[in-house]
């Protein structure tokens, strides 16, 4: 259990010549329409979600869409999205985790209040009769019944890891992908933020396990779908579905758990996404960012807010169907 969380922590910490000026812009404004259409073209080869967001006399932007994990063997085009992240002007990453060996002690020193239900209650405790039912149907094969005293995060962890299909996930490399490529083309990068983590620690420590409620229910039905989960969002991704994606348990649970489920580090996550892209779409030339899709698809989400503002949004449909609009909604792969 302890390498469990420590591991939990720290992938939250490190998941998250010179012309003249006016020479240069003379450059841009020529080059800027053929060679946008280039990249945007190149970038969608690789059969990820992608936006292209411009308005006449701002900058224009690339956002691709990424899931962080697809099954063994899962195919796409990142060499494509490598070219694409060669010829931008500047490309933004997620925001990126900042741990100290304090940290990490810490955590571990206070395992026990992270890992474990305060004394004398269980998930019985915590969970409608209903969820205690389908927990207690997914833990039959169990060795013995500690599961009942762990805290909902842990098992919602373990869940998505043993029942639908994470264990042998791999990671997608969308960003990696492109930090390759700008490395190689001395594109500049950076993060939109950083989180502390003090700050992520806290949270666990302090969190009631009450936070972890919906976390868990998304893990149980993601853990009811099997194996099969981890695929079909994959392949909804890769196949521009993006509400299919967003509907899709495992990415619904992704959403629901620590860090992103957090009631106070969520906010700042999301909101930190929507000042960077907003802010960059205000400088000239070219900006790829590679972000969560669920942070830009989500209702409200960057999509939403940018074509809110008269931005316009080019690329697959993300906002999910309805019946009031008279078509079949979405169904969860």
């Amino acid at each position: 259990m302890k390498a469990r969380l420590a591991t939990l922590a720290l992938s939250a910490c490190l998941a998250l010549s010179a012309a003249p000026a006016s020479v240069l812009a003379a450059q841009e404004q020529a080059e800027a329409p053929t060679r946008l259409e280039e990249v945007v073209v190149s970038a969608r080869r690789a059969g990820a979600p992608m936006w292209t967001v411009r308005r006449d006399g701002e900058g224009v932007m690339i956002l691709v869409g990424a899931i962080e994990e697809a099954p063994r063997g899962f195919d796409w085009r990142p060499q494509a999205l490598e070219e694409a992240a060669g010829r931008a002007d500047r490309i933004l990453f997620p925001q990126r985790g900042r741990a100290s060996p304090a940290d990490v002690l810490r955590l571990i020193w206070r395992i026990r209040t992270i890992g474990w239900l305060p004394e004398g209650t269980t998930t019985a405790d915590y969970l409608s009769s209903q969820d205690e039912a389908r927990l207690e149907a997914l833990m039959a094969e169990a060795k013995d019944d500690q599961w009942r005293r762990e805290s909902l995060l842990l098992l919602a962890i373990g869940l998505i890891k043993d029942k639908a299909g994470e264990k042998d996930a791999r990671p997608v490399g969308a960003d990696e992908a492109v930090r390759r490529a700008a490395r190689k083309a001395r594109v500049p990068i950076r993060s939109i933020g950083v989180v502390r983590g003090a700050d992520l620690v806290e949270s666990l420590i302090s969190a009631p396990p009450e936070t972890h409620r919906e976390c868990l229910r998304a893990a149980l039905s993601a853990a009811e779908l099997g194996p099969d989960a981890m695929r079909l969002r994959a392949e909804a991704w890769r196949d521009l579905h993006v509400a299919a994606v967003l509907a899709s348990p495992i990415d619904q649970a992704v959403d629901r758990c620590w860090p992103w489920g957090d009631p106070q580090i969520g906010p700042q996550l999301r909101a930190e996404w929507t000042e960077a892209v907003t802010q960059a779409l205000g400088q000239p030339g070219l900006t790829l960012a590679v972000a969560p899709l669920r942070r830009l698809a989500e209702p409200g989400g960057v999509l939403d807010l940018l074509e809110a503002q008269g931005f316009e949004v080019d690329g697959p449909e993300w906002k999910p169907i309805t019946p009031e609009s008279g078509a079949p909604e979405t169904a969860a792969p």
